[in-house]
């Protein structure tokens, strides 16, 4: 193995004896973390970890004028999280890193790119293009006029001498640093394909000649996108690739790039074979089967998060989004999942994100965590909603409403009518066919029953009295109202419970205001 360090001078990895599956997740921070972004993440950790291997992380911030340190902090915090942890990559809040190939920022990269791009000048596979953007514009509007492929071919800048071409890049002339595309031959006519070997998706075939001569970079030390993920890729040793679909595209370039750098090799058929493995993930679809986006709701980590949805059910959601375990489970473990995990199940058609699923499996989450973890969880919910009470009193109420609850965000409108007068209207009193004296006088005697008690104010007491005076009677008629009266809500906890902790006096008043309401007095 050669030294991991990329400076000083060009080096050929040798990947031949490598065994330990290496996979990245690269987000640009010029954006809050994406679900589908944080998708691709749980992946590469998923894969990574079933195979004993190691998930790194890399920023890929060379768009100056977009990404920022805050956005770098959003993705960072939200993968941390989701439990999504990587073995390489910064650490949260500092400039330091954890791994043996860092810096595992792009913009502190520079170097490598440079020395790459110098290697493609010199060999003459890369050259300096001087036309300007209204010439560009032009050319790519005349041929989709023509409704030919558009396609740059850069003469006459392709063939201009280096010397030359840095000459004017010295008189300060505005250029760009683009691929050359390799001439025609016999061995690769104008219509050769360019293939490569997808995990999920088999061969995939590319007409290589239509790329045209792409950009890799602005100039020296500004790297594209594709030039920059091929190095950094390669001199981290990524063993495998997995992303979305839409870099499908993408890709050919790169196997270009790796080509010219010498890093890829050839198969029997003639295929080129890069030194990793690639995987393109199925799309994130909306119900409409649209790419998702905000129309359709949500799409950041952190709106899922303040709406109340807990990190285990993301990470369980996200994992079953184009991937399933070839059976009926649906909620599983970090654990399980890990052992579960295989690319070889992962969809080829793009993937419903169903919110619906999601509020069930939260709720399922929700309810399997103890009252200590769910108080913890729930404490910035309480803030949120002006709620401030003896946390005694709030794991109480929290545990009456943990069965009903699917996010964490409805505590305030769940259990607000516990510190506030609920208002409701007088319909919502009554139970099926009931008069309005059928509610008052309801009402009126569940009242005298409270007033009356003298035993421990429980609810196992409370519903043996309220059973024995209901006695064979309609127990709706008697608890409906009661319940209504209490909650405000044609769906609460039950009427015992809530009496327990309002208490005798609190429940009173409360009485007494439906009878108002219901236009009857005690």
């Amino acid at each position: 193995m050669q030294p991991k360090s990329s400076r000083g001078k060009y080096y050929i990895l040798d990947f031949t004896n490598m065994k330990s599956v290496r996979t990245r997740i690269a987000p640009s921070p010029t954006g809050n973390l994406h679900i589908g972004t944080a998708r691709t993440a749980l992946f590469n950790f998923l894969y990574a970890k079933k195979h004993g291997g190691a998930f790194v992380l890399r920023i890929e911030d060379t768009d100056r004028e977009r990404s920022t340190k805050e956005f770098e902090k959003n993705i960072l915090s939200g993968l941390e999280w989701l439990g999504i942890h990587w073995d390489e990559g910064p650490e949260i809040g500092s400039s330091s890193y954890r791994g043996d190939y860092a810096p595992y920022r792009q913009s502190e990269r520079i170097f490598s790119y440079k020395k790459y791009l110098e290697k493609l000048l010199f060999e003459e596979k890369a050259f300096y293009c001087f036309h300007t953007e209204k010439e560009l514009a032009n050319e790519k509007k005349a041929q989709m006029e023509s409704k030919i492929p558009v396609q740059h071919i850069c003469t006459p800048w392709r063939d201009l001498p280096k010397r030359d071409a840095e000459k004017k890049c010295g008189a300060g002339e505005a250029s760009i640093i683009r691929f050359k595309m390799p001439p025609t031959s016999a061995k690769e006519p104008s219509n050769y394909q360019l293939t490569f070997r997808d995990i999920i998706r088999g061969q995939v075939h590319f007409f290589a000649r239509l790329l045209g001569d792409f950009p890799i970079a602005k100039s020296s030390v500004e790297p594209l996108y594709n030039f920059a993920v091929v190095i950094d890729d390669y001199e981290m040793q990524i063993t495998h690739v997995i992303r979305g679909e839409d870099h499908i595209p993408n890709t050919p370039k790169q196997l270009l790039i790796a080509k010219a750098l010498g890093w890829t090799t050839k198969n029997t058929i003639g295929d080129t074979i890069p030194p990793w493995e690639y995987v393109h993930l199925p799309l994130i679809l909306g119900p409409d089967r649209s790419k998702l986006s905000k129309r359709h709701g949500a799409t950041s980590v952190d709106e899922y998060r303040q709406a109340g949805y807990l990190s285990d059910t993301l990470f369980n959601f996200m994992a079953l989004i184009g991937w399933n375990p070839g059976d009926a489970r649906e909620k599983m473990t970090k654990e399980v999942l890990i052992k579960e995990f295989s690319l070889e199940k992962v969809q080829k058609s793009g993937a419903i994100f169903d919110t619906t699923k999601l509020d069930w499996l939260n709720g399922e989450y929700i309810r399997s965590k103890t009252s200590d973890e769910l108080f913890e969880i729930a404490r910035p919910y309480f803030d949120q909603a002006g709620i401030s009470a003896d946390a005694i009193l709030l794991k109480r109420i929290l545990a009456l409403e943990q069965p009903r609850l699917k996010k964490l965000s409805e505590l305030g409108e769940g259990i607000g009518f516990f510190f506030a007068v609920p208002e409701y209207n007088k319909e919502l009193l009554r139970w099926k066919q009931m008069s309005d004296e059928d509610v008052a006088q309801s009402l009126k005697k569940s009242a005298e029953c409270i007033a009356g008690m003298t035993a421990p104010f429980n609810k196992e007491v409370l519903q043996k009295l309220f059973f024995d005076m209901i006695g064979e009677g309609d127990k709706g008629a008697a608890l409906w109202p009661l319940r209504v009266a209490l909650s405000g809500k044609k769906s609460s906890p039950g009427p015992f419970e809530l009496l327990e902790i309002l208490g005798r006096e609190v429940s009173l008043r409360r009485l007494q205001r439906a009878l108002e309401l219901a236009g009857a007095t005690t």
